[in-house]
């Protein structure tokens, strides 16, 4: 979606955020709220900064990602105030205030100083809460309260539920990234090194390693096993026959999250048709979005899918019933098969079961689930399956009860393609679900 549709969306979403947060601030206690943009976080005995993000909340209600020391003041009722920190400084390029529609929703100061940004707030803060940095200075301020825990809650709760700016946002940042995806692609079957496909697919998102949602994952053959992969080998390996690549990219501070693998032209035949399978199962696995549903039921039949394929293609020598039973299905899908997708990539709110600090337990097998709840409309999750030749898990598997139901010869064979995942970004509708991310591929 273009800026300017995407900026016809943002009054909208701005009352809906004003709207909620009037009530979040009545049930929690106060009058108004600070959100504050963040401050770059300082290296160690050093005079550089890490890579400056900005925090959620702020990017919540303002587009900005290179505003640090902003604030969004909002009281109850109110029209928001953008408090726009401009440095005075000769090292680095000041923050510009953008020239977009979006900002007329605010009533905007220009400060230079912290000292400025203080005076642009009201005096008295006694019924105002701070989100942001514990700063300080904020003793002298005389706010109620800083970051506090129920506030946080009742704001993690709603964000959830996206508003359609949100979504559109989330669906341009699919596009975004399938241009990096394809260009990643091509360069695995060229045969570029890890780095080589990373850098094919920044150069093609048009973003900035920096700009990304999070580091990606640019794994070739055996290292596609290891789950958050974090190196990017220079050197071409002897012989490409994998590649899994999970990456994303942002729009207006939201990510998106996409995983594709793929096998080389001359790939094991079996590693070709458990790619075509997993994709097959995905796809069965979206199809079961829709509102109302658990999410923890969504889990447990991919759990079950990926049990009977394990069987179906010889991998496991038992029924799915006893894969599943003995616990051995899950030495090869590790992790949960989704999470709340939003301004960060793990959004915020998975396992709440209410805005006041109820939590919906995770299932006991799969501690590692990040999202609980039932399904609402306005939802945006991902969709991630996968099937992993793990050496951490697989080894130990050998001289335990899990041995004799593993065919070892297939193991050795497949190994060395690391594993397979196929991550969607999906809107819970009304009726079902949305795509962003076979939408945008269609388009493509």
């Amino acid at each position: 979606m273009t800026t300017p549709s995407l900026d016809l969306l943002f009054p909208a979403h701005i009352a809906e955020l004003r709207s909620r947060t009037d009530r979040t601030l009545a049930a929690a206690g106060f009058d108004g709220v600070v959100f504050q943009s963040g401050e770059p976080l300082g290296l160690a005995r050093d005079d550089q900064h890490y890579p400056y993000k900005a925090h959620p909340y702020f990017k919540w209600w303002a587009p900005l990602a290179d505003a640090a020391g902003s604030l969004i003041h909002y009281r109850a009722g109110s029209r928001p105030r953008l408090i726009f920190f401009v440095a005075t400084d000769f090292w680095y390029q000041p923050a510009a205030l953008p020239a977009a529609t979006w900002v007329d929703e605010f009533e905007v100061v220009i400060v230079h100083s912290h000292d400025e940004a203080r005076a642009a707030l009201p005096k008295d803060l006694s019924r105002t809460a701070w989100l942001g940095d514990p700063l300080p200075e904020l003793g002298s301020y005389g706010l109620a309260a800083v970051n506090p825990d129920g506030l946080l809650r009742r704001l993690d709760y709603t964000r959830a539920r996206k508003t359609p700016y949100e979504i559109e946002c989330l669906a341009e940042a699919n596009r975004i990234a399938l241009r990096g995806h394809a260009a990643a692609a091509d360069a695995f079957a060229h045969g570029g090194s890890e780095y080589d496909i990373h850098q094919a697919f920044v150069g093609a998102c048009a973003q900035r390693e920096q700009e990304l949602p999070y580091n990606a994952i640019v794994a070739l053959n055996e290292a596609g096993s290891v789950l958050h992969y974090q190196i990017l080998q220079r050197q071409r390996p002897t012989r490409h026959r994998s590649l899994l690549i999970d990456a994303g990219a942002t729009c207006r501070g939201y990510g998106s999250d996409i995983t594709r693998s793929y096998a080389a032209r001359d790939a094991d035949s079996a590693f070709v048709a458990l790619l075509a399978q997993m994709d097959q199962l995905q796809q069965q696995l979206c199809a079961l979005v829709k509102p109302t549903v658990d999410w923890r039921d969504i889990h447990q039949a991919a759990v079950e899918k990926i049990a009977s394929l394990l069987c179906s293609s010889g991998i496991l020598r038992c029924s799915a019933e006893e894969a599943l039973t003995s616990g051995t299905a899950r030495l090869f899908f590790p992790h949960g098969i989704g999470h709340l997708l939003g301004l960060q990539v793990h959004d915020v709110g998975g396992v709440m079961a209410d805005d006041r600090g109820g939590m919906i337990p995770k299932p006991p097998l799969d501690p590692a689930l990040r999202l609980t709840r039932r399904l609402e409309p306005g939802f945006v999750v991902t969709m991630e399956p996968g099937l992993y030749f793990v050496d951490a898990l697989l080894k130990p598997a050998r001289s335990s009860h899990h041995a004799q139901r593993i065919d070892w010869d297939k193991i050795e064979a497949l190994a060395p393609y690391g594993g397979i995942r196929i991550e969607d970004n999906l809107v819970v509708t009304e009726s079902g679900v949305r795509n962003l991310t076979r939408e945008s591929a269609a388009v493509a």
